[in-house]
């Protein structure tokens, strides 16, 4: 099953196909800006039973060195399936296409991953080789760790990127802080699917959850659809919070009225409870409860 960060990974070259300039000179790699770029069909498969498909297919043209076709192909683990596709991929668009240039760049988020994808897939004698692939990586171990506000807005799709790449950076905190920041003046045209491919991209890591948070604290310039359920988890979470409060000051008054005595330790207890249910069980024993101890027993 393809997961989200897979599908983040290369689809954000959809959403964003003037990236792969950015991409490029973070590789070392002189490409010029692309003067316009259209997504084309990612289906590669002949009239074969095998079927094959690329990730991200796209045709872009440049003003210096004409057209090319960019491949790009999101990987989430080691494959070695992939010896044999990715120089289909390339040979086979290379005919189909009018022999135009094709670039096949390899989006990983793990450092073993990307180091796998990098090395060259040989095909031929070991002392003539027919065919070398070389494939571009793209991953944590190339990628920029952007922390600076004015950095990620130079380039937003750039900066997305690098953060779904650095999904597993011990300091992925700061980069998802930086990236949110970044988005704060940006339109939402913009905004909105760097939102929902930055949750995508890193799919059920803990950093996922801190980019809802991030996401969350200002979400009134993000209208998607993302922004929209974490509206509604946090109004769920803030009803759920007030009546726990709510059950706490009941339970205390009653403890109170009845004069049973309360330690600190039972008292910060019950005010740092969370679980509605829970404080609904100590009211109700609160009611015929002679001390702290028969509320508050575990069951």
């Amino acid at each position: 099953m393809v997961s989200s960060p897979h599908e983040a990974m290369h689809r954000i070259f959809q959403e964003y196909p003037g990236l792969f300039s950015g991409v490029s000179e973070v590789l070392g790699i002189d490409i010029p800006p692309p003067t316009s770029a259209t997504v084309l069909p990612t289906d590669l498969t002949e009239n074969s039973p095998v079927e094959r498909r690329v990730d991200t297919l796209l045709r872009i043209e440049t003003e210096r060195e004409g057209p090319f076709l960019l491949a790009v192909e999101a990987q989430g683990k080691k494959d070695a399936r992939k010896t044999t596709s990715w120089p289909y991929y390339v040979s086979y668009l290379h005919n189909r296409y009018g022999a135009l240039p094709v670039l096949l760049l390899v989006v990983c988020q793990d450092h073993a991953t990307a180091q796998w994808a990098a090395r060259p897939v040989t095909i031929g004698l070991t002392q003539w080789p027919t065919l070398i692939l070389n494939p571009l990586v793209a991953g944590p171990h190339n990628m920029p760790v952007i922390r600076d506000v004015a950095e990620a807005r130079k380039d937003l799709a750039l900066a997305t990127l690098a953060a779904i790449t650095h999904a597993d950076h011990p300091d992925v905190g700061a980069i998802l802080k930086t990236l949110s920041a970044a988005l704060r003046d940006a339109p939402e045209t913009l905004t909105d699917p760097i939102v929902e491919l930055t949750a995508q991209g890193l799919g059920t890591r803990p950093a996922a959850q801190q980019w809802r948070n991030l996401v969350a604290v200002d979400t009134s310039f993000y209208k998607s659809f993302m922004s929209e359920e974490i509206r509604d988890e946090g109004r769920a979470e803030g009803r759920a919070e007030g009546q726990a409060q709510g059950q706490a000051l009941s339970l205390l008054l009653i403890l109170e009225a009845r004069g049973i005595p309360l330690s600190e330790e039972d008292r910060q207890r019950i005010t740092t409870c969370t679980d509605p249910q829970r404080l609904s069980q100590w009211v109700r024993r609160a009611v015929t409860a002679t001390s702290s101890e028969d509320v508050l027993a575990e069951d």
